[in-house]
């Protein structure tokens, strides 16, 4: 690992409030060089873990790039012009040394040795003697988070599982790691192996209840049904799924159609299973912001927005199905034409669409700035959505239960014919999670991992069809650039994996 992974902030209060920590000793920096043990109450147990949660804000994981990833390569999103922010995670424009985006590997990194200090001081708390439950609920948090990390950095690095588990995956971490240590890359399948054991050995040690900006039972649960449908293992996924679905806390929670688009100037609302809160003064991009990426060039004043647009087939054939979808109550019309509705405001609240420049008023979800809108990792409707491809795909299809549960998600569109048995197919769950999930980082996963074609929209790039000399106009899994190099930086300092770089780079 690099030097920088040698270290851990504990002094960020992101997600509470900080008069839950004034009685905490001042620490705002740990080095991990010596064996000591660097947590001694369960406050500071709380106080680290509050740290991982903010960690995973960082700009190049889910407070903008990690999002942007799953969302540029899909195919839902393209580019009105060249040259502009994170355009080469459109374009494939990747290499070991130039545009290797070795932000994902540093910061996912850094937050699984922040996971790993805090197990290991946890361990040493119990041994000790403390008691507190609370330290085994924190640990269940953290081993989830640690699941959701390594989730994350196979689906970036790793083919995927069904493709070929016996390739390099990522190196598996599980203690704070010496100066000179020098891992190499574990298999796909022996990561995915460690995922489900830190999803599963302490899951029965978690919240119940809502914890708002950190991990609950149901979030382990949501991370599950991911987690199992990547594998193929559908009946695991469905059963995950619906106990979130058929739990008390969850039932009848999905947002109705009249409620769906306010619900993004809200935080923590009913669909939220796991919510990072985005605060202006910790965690606040501003015109760096997802907001910002994904509105109209120039709308509120900056330039430095409006870097992805909606596609046109996204536009016209799948939200264009019907013209009362109310999803469209999200979109505005982006810079291409005031009549093409592909600029995207669920990171910017409600908006008033009447105005424009720096008259524009955004809401954000009721923060001090518009621009500090919390990101909503998993949501229920995704569950749902889950649940109707799991029913679907598992041995024994149950089409009826998919069509159900693919009914709850479609009826926000009122116009369309309803899903049922008969007329149920995978392509029409997948272009309603699709729709669904529009700009929420799930897209291009879902393509790759199952293994369907994407092709892109360079027709609206600047004037017309423009050649993009590092990626084809359609791809699909076996494009070696659907996976990321291992950075030269990352070589240099590891050169144990020189000889395990992805192929193709």
């Amino acid at each position: 690992m690099k030097k920088i992974l040698l270290y851990v902030t504990l002094c960020v209060f992101t997600l509470t409030s900080c008069n839950d920590f004034l009685d905490v000793k001042p620490s705002n920096q740990l080095d991990i060089s010596n064996t000591g043990q660097s947590i001694f109450t369960t406050d500071e147990a709380r106080v680290m873990l509050t740290g991982i949660m903010r960690a995973m804000t960082s700009s190049d994981y889910y407070g903008r790039n990690f999002i942007m990833y799953g969302e540029a390569k899909g195919g839902f999103l393209t580019v009105p012009s060249q040259g502009r922010g994170l355009d080469a995670l459109y374009t494939f424009n990747h290499s070991a040394s130039t545009n290797s985006y070795s932000g994902y590997w540093l910061q996912i990194y850094f937050c699984i040795l922040q996971a790993n200090m805090l197990l290991n001081d946890i361990d040493k708390l119990i041994a000790a003697g403390n008691t507190d439950n609370l330290l085994l609920q924190y640990k269940a948090e953290v081993r989830t988070a640690r699941a959701m990390f390594y989730y994350d950095l196979i689906r970036l690095y790793g083919k995927p599982y069904d493709m070929d588990k016996t390739s390099y995956g990522v190196p598996l971490t599980l203690d704070p790691l010496g100066y000179t240590a020098q891992p190499t890359r574990a298999s796909v399948e022996d990561v995915y192996v460690q995922i489900l054991k830190d999803l599963t050995e302490d899951a029965e040690f978690l919240s119940k209840t809502k914890r708002e900006g950190f991990i609950s039972y149901y979030t382990n649960l949501a991370v599950q049904a991911k987690v199992y449908l990547q594998m193929q293992n559908y009946d695991a996924a469905l059963a995950a799924a619906e106990e979130i679905i058929n739990s008390s806390l969850y039932k009848d929670k999905l947002y109705s159609n009249s409620e769906w688009v306010g619900s993004w100037t809200k935080q923590f609302g009913s669909e939220s299973i796991f919510e990072l809160g985005i605060y202006p003064n910790e965690a606040d991009l501003g015109t760096s912001s997802l907001g910002y990426y994904l509105r109209r060039k120039n709308h509120g004043g900056s330039a430095a927005s409006g870097w992805f647009i909606a596609s046109k087939p996204f536009l016209d054939n799948l939200l264009g199905e019907d013209p009362d979808d109310v999803r469209w109550g999200v979109m505005d019309y982006d810079e291409k034409s005031s009549s093409r509705l592909g600029a995207c405001y669920k990171y910017s609240g409600a908006v008033n669409k009447t105005s424009t420049g720096a008259g524009a008023t955004f809401v954000g979800d009721g923060k001090a700035t518009a621009s500090a809108v919390n990101i909503k990792v998993i949501r229920l409707s995704e569950i749902y959505l889950i649940a109707a491809e799991a029913a679907f795909s598992k041995p024994s299809p149950d089409k009826e239960k998919a069509a159900g549960y693919l009914q709850e998600i479609r009826k926000r569109a009122p116009n369309l014919t309803p899903a049922d048995e008969n007329n149920i197919t995978l392509d029409m769950i997948l272009n309603e999670k699709g729709k669904e999930l529009f700009a929420e980082g799930q897209r291009y996963f879902d393509m790759i991992r199952l293994n369907k074609s994407i092709t892109f929209d360079d027709a609206s790039i600047e004037s017309g069809d423009v050649v993009i000399p590092t990626r084809p106009v359609t791809i699909d899994r076996t494009f070696y650039k659907t996976i990321l190099p291992i950075s030269l930086g990352e070589i240099n300092a590891n050169p144990a994996i020189k000889d395990q770089q992805n192929p193709g780079y």
